[in-house]
């Protein structure tokens, strides 16, 4: 059962050295990235730190090695390619399903035909693709099957395992990390589809230009990067690729993003760290990144009013009325338009004084208020709008302090306990170094120390 991505193999196939693979068996039609499928682990770039001798995924490819791996990667890393070498191990069968066709009826048949091979002694590697679209319970008809080593599963994803595979199925198999190949990495792997007999066999001439256009909108991803490489050439009339024609053949650089994985948790988390330390350039990055990927603009509208109270708060009270604004505009106006009351919100924020006094002086509230600190409401604060508050002493004494000249006086607010307790701590920051000054003084008043 192979749901079309592998061929099954019977007799092994010869690999590497420009000898048939499987890559080159699917002929000229198929599509480039296809074609320069490495058929060796010496054509693998840019995973050297999970290829090393004596390494888990080596043993796993040379066919020795017998633990669950889960490659974990962006796209155009070589999952795929890493597990059609696994599937040439000498002494294995190999199946492959697809997350985005089988059910858990195709995982138990699978299951159920490796448990019969290996009462003859043959081990089967079982390749799922996108294993992160798998659920819950499609992910549970495996575990048995990998604890007892029934099979030998290696799993691709594009999203952190941490956030798409269930626990159990995440403790029985190891977690490889692969890596955005490096711009040498897509530039070589380019410079050999060019001239490779399997790629453009050097019927092509592709300019430096062209070479260094392509490994700047590939972002590390191998795969878009042949793409690209294939359909400038497909619109070559004289032989040359140069910059202009893959301008024109491709439309835009990748974005490395999801909005449901670990991406999603990235990229916002470094967009506030970057509004927070003042990088306003990283800041509006990190926004046009989430807005090329497809983000929800409400969600970012969120973190913009949020991030205006936590790290800027009363150092500059306007950034927060700014925050409110570009939210409204994105409910009232959207895409694309409110994209620049969100940038607008974000310089602000970016470039505004900071200030953690805010969160500080809620968390120390709070923290009292679990603690137990939480007497009785001073009696003259209490209500006093119904029959009876008087008998009872509510509202009785309270005073009024638009009466007094300053419209402040000594009056006690807090609970008997929390009676001279500062929880807000102005910075000198921006707007808030009056503030302090004015906070000082009125503390004074109000609890007559003056």
């Amino acid at each position: 059962m192979t749901d079309g991505l592998f061929e099954t193999p019977g007799a092994q196939t010869p690999v590497g050295g420009g000898e048939f693979t499987m890559a080159a068996a699917a002929g000229r039609s198929a599509p480039l990235a296809v074609r320069m499928r490495p058929g060796s682990l010496d054509e693998v770039l840019g995973q050297g730190h999970l290829l090393g001798s004596g390494s888990p995924l080596r043993r796993l490819v040379e066919g020795s090695g017998a633990a669950s791996v889960l490659l974990y990667g962006p796209p155009g890393t070589g999952k795929t390619t890493l597990a059609s070498l696994v599937s040439q191990a000498t002494g294995r069968r190999f199946e492959a399903l697809s997350a985005l066709t089988a059910g858990v009826k195709e995982v138990r048949a699978v299951v159920d035909t490796a448990r019969r091979r290996l009462a003859n002694g043959e081990r089967t590697v079982l390749f799922i693709d996108e294993i992160h679209r798998f659920s819950k319970t499609q992910q549970d008809a495996l575990l048995a099957a990998v604890e007892n080593r029934i099979v030998l599963l290696v799993g691709a994803t594009t999203e952190n395992p941490s956030f798409s595979v269930v626990a159990p199925l995440l403790s029985r198999s190891l977690v490889l990390q692969l890596r955005s190949l490096t711009e040498a990495d897509v530039r070589a792997v380019l410079l050999r589809a060019a001239a490779d007999p399997r790629g453009l066999a050097g019927e092509y001439t592709v300019t430096d230009a062209a070479l260094d256009h392509i490994v700047r909108i590939a972002g590390g991803d191998a795969r878009r990067a042949l793409t690209a490489l294939e359909a400038a050439a497909e619109s070559s009339l004289d032989g040359t690729v140069d910059a202009d024609l893959v301008a024109a053949s491709v439309d835009k650089a990748a974005v490395r993003y999801d909005r449901a994985g670990d991406q999603h948790y990235d990229v916002i988390s470094a967009f506030i760290k970057s509004m927070r330390g003042s990088d306003v350039d990283a800041a509006v990055h990190y926004l046009a990144r989430m807005l090329s990927a497809g983000e929800d603009p409400r969600f970012i509208a969120r973190r913009l009013m949020i991030h205006a109270s936590e790290d800027v708060g009363m150092a500059d009270p306007t950034a927060l009325q700014t925050a409110v604004a570009a939210a409204q505009v994105v409910q009232l106006v959207g895409l694309p338009e409110a994209r620049l009351a969100l940038t607008q919100a974000t310089v602000h924020i970016a470039t505004a004084p900071k200030s953690g006094a805010i969160v500080a002086a809620i968390d120390a509230a709070q923290r009292d208020v679990g603690f137990g600190k939480a007497g009785p409401v001073p009696p003259h604060l209490r209500d006093g709008h119904y029959p009876g508050a008087a008998a009872l002493g509510n509202a009785q004494g309270y005073r009024y302090p638009h009466d007094h000249p300053d419209g402040v006086l000594a009056q006690q607010y807090p609970p008997d306990e929390l009676v001279g307790a500062d929880y807000y701590r102005p910075t000198d920051h921006g707007y808030e170094r009056e503030v302090g000054a004015r906070v000082t003084k009125l503390r004074r008043i109000v609890r007559g120390t003056r």
